[in-house]
């Protein structure tokens, strides 16, 4: 069965919801879905901490909205490709988000004698099917180091190419970090 489309799951809760428990309690998730994005820091991270990077090109939000783990991953494997590809390790990537809010689905059998199979409304829990990740408005959802114009170009159209994965509005902000400062504080 395929994934529900991303409208079913936008609506952005106060809090994430993650009740786990070891109980056989029906108010608690038995189990929690497995971690979909492999990793939220790549590229030259010691460099990036300690300040060689000239720009940073942060993605940043224009809604409140809960964005899937599947979404996620999908757009942090193609702007890493493009990086690796292009830069080879002379950047730092690294995912600002991470989906903690566990999505529910309450299975309904459509079709001849489904009556009899669906359980309707009187075991609606619903079973764990994902994770999402509830990003505020303004909030950093990618950010890359890089040293100079061509780069950070370049990562301004891999994030132009990703915004049809991402289920909101976003923007690109780039920051000019100061290299001189950093090393004085050191």
């Amino acid at each position: 069965m395929g994934l529900r489309k991303a409208s079913a799951y936008s609506k952005k809760y106060n809090r994430p919801y993650t009740r786990k428990s070891n109980k056989k309690s029906k108010s608690y998730i038995k189990t929690i879905p497995p971690q979909k994005i492999v990793k939220f820091r790549m590229g030259d991270i010691i460099g990036y901490l300690k300040g060689r990077f000239k720009f940073n090109v942060i993605l940043v939000s224009g809604e409140n909205i809960m964005i899937r783990d599947n979404a996620l991953e999908s757009a942090r494997q193609f702007v890493h490709k493009i990086l690796d590809t292009n830069l080879q390790g002379q950047y730092y990537y690294e995912v600002c988000v991470v989906p903690h809010h566990i999505l529910r689905e309450n299975k309904v059998l459509t079709g001849a004698g489904a009556d009899r199979m669906s359980s309707g409304m009187q075991r609606s829990f619903g079973s764990p099917i994902g994770k999402a990740a509830m990003v505020k408005k303004n909030q950093k959802i990618f950010l890359v180091g890089v040293n100079d114009e061509k780069a950070w170009r370049m990562v301004l159209d891999a994030y132009a190419k990703i915004r049809a994965k991402l289920p909101c509005h976003v923007r690109t902000i780039i920051e000019k970090t100061n290299l001189n400062s950093q090393e004085t504080q050191k």
